[in-house]
């Protein structure tokens, strides 16, 4: 998944998301949960992602990349925290770009503009989980400067192990 840049067809518009480019984010989830073998897992609408992207309380912020007026990829982030800096974080939930779009600098360019928006904001870290065999993608990150951690595990309780972890 290299991702430097080539001459290999128009420029890519990066902007933040719009509630009219849900059906397309939506649609490059789906392509994401398939690449990654995670379709049984998928239930996001269009619908059910706008209050959260969009509505009086956002959680979560978006990034399209466009070429020739179609989103070809995308990159869903938000706040998080940092209790040892004290200061907010940006995580990156998720990054995807078409296989068409690839070797482009689609996704480097995303990167670098959420890593600028962390230094802007006041950020003391960017972070984002890949999957352990995702070789190409991680070498990807490595050359862009990220370190992937080796002793950290993501926890995780979903679905009905939820509502069994929050009954009192």
């Amino acid at each position: 998944m290299s991702d430097h840049p080539s001459d290999a067809g128009p420029p890519a518009l990066l902007r933040a998301a719009t509630p009219a480019d849900l059906p397309a984010v939506v649609g490059l989830i789906g392509e994401l949960a398939a690449f990654e073998h995670l379709t049984h897992l998928l239930q996001v609408t269009p619908e059910a992602l706008h209050p959260h992207l969009f509505g009086e309380r956002p959680v979560a912020e978006c990034l399209v990349a466009e070429v020739e007026g179609r989103v070809v990829a995308f990159a869903l982030y938000f706040t998080n925290f940092s209790t040892f800096l004290g200061r907010p974080g940006l995580y990156l939930e998720d990054l995807y770009v078409q296989p068409a779009h690839r070797r482009r600098g689609i996704g480097r360019a995303l990167l670098a503009l959420l890593g600028a928006l962390a230094v802007e904001r006041g950020c003391g870290r960017f972070e984002w989980s890949v999957l352990d065999w995702n070789a190409n993608a991680i070498r990807f990150y490595e050359s862009m400067g990220a370190t992937v951690l080796p002793d950290w595990r993501i926890c995780r309780v979903t679905g009905e192990a939820l509502q069994r972890f929050a009954a009192p």
